[in-house]
């Protein structure tokens, strides 16, 4: 039993090696949103195959994943970095913290549109092959009525329900965008 224990002690601290190691040394916060980002960046690689077709389709790891963006973005993320909690192997910019407003803005959009996805997900991927028509431009988010509303701050770009009848692979493309956007604007390229 002792000897278990030992072990058992032996893999703990080798696992939390491992994982200081993986974040640079992070600790405290700046652990915790690296790790959180690390969870969201493995869905966001993971569902980018099934929307791009190298892997097939599944509307319950569309679902899972999802509710792992969810629940890691609006109050959740931004409760993640505190005024000027930037020291360590941070990524993160003093942008967030004098732009605030747009650093939240993003977060919130990401959760919405994480919630869309997960209602969206059983109806499956639409796969406009030429891009064009009401499809590919609700797709894309171009012009069209549904691009315009997602772009122009319609009352529909708050409601996860309504949300819900995009595509998913619309709805993927807005919630990778605005990891995008938020990334661009808000994280050092290391």
């Amino acid at each position: 039993m002792k000897t278990l224990a030992i072990f058992t002690s032996g893999i703990l601290l080798v696992s939390s090696v491992a994982g200081a190691i993986a974040h640079g040394g992070a600790t405290g916060i700046v652990k915790e949103r690296m790790v959180a980002m690390g969870a969201m960046g493995k869905v966001m690689k993971s569902l980018s195959g099934m929307m791009r077709g190298d892997s097939d389709y599944d509307a319950e790891a569309v679902r899972k994943g999802a509710a792992v963006l969810q629940s890691h973005a609006g109050e959740s993320l931004t409760s993640l970095f505190p005024k000027g909690s930037i020291d360590g192997p941070s990524e993160a910019t003093p942008e967030i913290w004098s732009n605030w407003q747009e650093f939240e803005r993003l977060s919130m959009d990401l959760e919405l549109y994480a919630a869309a996805l997960g209602r969206a997900a059983d109806k499956g991927l639409a796969h406009s092959a030429s891009g064009s028509g009401m499809m590919g431009q609700m797709t894309m988010g171009n012009s069209g009525m549904m691009g315009q509303s997602m772009m122009g701050g319609n009352a529909m770009t708050h409601d996860p329900e309504m949300l819900a009848q995009m595509p998913v692979e619309g709805l993927f493309k807005m919630t990778a965008q605005t990891c995008s956007s938020c990334h661009t604007k808000f994280r050092v390229e290391k």
